[in-house]
């Protein structure tokens, strides 16, 4: 892949305000509890992995991560939260996901290598959590849309106290 310094790379390279709508409108959908939408965004091979916040370039493969998961269990966990057997979730949480800095770190073809900071808050039964990290994403472009095809969600805090876990989609 190449990176993508100039202001201008060419017609047929993505534009960072491109990025920023799919990563704005991922974050309404979040926000909207709108799951089923926000799970369509991401290509049949996704990946959606948050790693641990002491082993923060852990590989799924080899080391223990939060949440590791493909296009089937991204579903599972949409079906899940949805439903009365997500006890930390149902009802519901409040959150507001902030997206910052998105930056074109490469881009090959159809495939584009994004980053991007985020503020998540949650906000459920009187109390107030948050989580601030890094995205690292891979985006694809199928027709004429961007999709998902990786998401990494990189937690900058070094416990999650005072959160206690993540039970919500970053």
């Amino acid at each position: 892949m190449t990176v993508v310094d100039a202001p201008d790379v060419g017609s047929a390279a993505v534009r960072r305000a491109e990025v920023e709508d799919l990563l704005y409108y991922e974050a309404k959908l979040l926000d909207e509890w709108r799951l089923d939408e926000w799970a369509a965004l991401f290509t049949d091979d996704a990946e959606y992995i948050i790693p641990t916040n002491d082993l923060p370039d852990a590989d799924p493969g080899r080391d223990l991560v939060l949440v590791n998961d493909n296009k089937f269990r991204l579903l599972a966990r949409v079906e899940r939260l949805k439903s009365r057997k997500a006890h930390r979730e149902y009802p519901h949480a409040a959150t507001r996901h902030q997206v910052t800095n998105v930056r074109i770190e490469a881009q090959e073809a159809d495939d584009i290598a994004v980053s991007a900071y985020f503020t998540v808050w949650r906000f459920r039964n009187g109390r107030d959590d948050h989580y601030v990290g890094r995205y690292d994403y891979r985006l694809r472009r199928v027709g004429d849309a961007l999709l998902i095809q990786y998401k990494r969600a990189v937690m900058d805090m070094t416990v999650l106290r005072p959160a206690g876990a993540v039970s919500i989609i970053l």
